[in-house]
């Protein structure tokens, strides 16, 4: 792709509003032909660095928690039990529903359509995160 930068009516000078990118065709001098196969195979997952004792108060929380310690129980073993999908609070239950949450070594995680995050909802440990990410320095 080329990016050709124009003058404007007012400042005859070129800046970065006045551009216009030109098609990556062969037509334009800096065409570059794209690969055949333009998708790039996952070779590998990153695993963060985190302590046990992290995962540890984390799992400790869910059960501390109400919705939490029934979706424990129903994601473990992996439980059709309709009371205790009916005792999750109606926004947990929707979510539940529709086959958000997943439960990996312990701890809940809730999924949406292009991403998968763990259940935090403890603000205290939250605060922690932050902290230690250097959000809240």
């Amino acid at each position: 792709m080329t990016i050709v930068h124009k003058a404007g009516n007012i400042h005859q000078n070129s800046d970065g509003i006045s551009r216009c990118a030109l098609a990556n065709i062969p037509d334009n001098q800096d065409y570059v032909p794209s690969e055949a196969n333009t998708q790039i195979p996952i070779e590998g997952i990153n695993i963060t660095d985190i302590v046990t004792k992290f995962f540890e108060e984390v799992r400790e929380l869910h059960m501390q928690d109400t919705n939490c310690h029934i979706l424990t129980s129903l994601l473990d073993k992996d439980s059709k039990d309709t009371s205790l999908v009916n005792a999750l609070d109606e926004v947990w239950n929707n979510y539940y529903s529709e086959g958000r949450f997943h439960f990996f070594d312990g701890i809940i995680y809730h999924g949406t359509q292009h991403s998968c995050v763990m259940t935090l909802f403890s603000g205290l440990l939250i605060n922690t995160i932050l902290h230690f990410s250097g959000h809240l320095s």
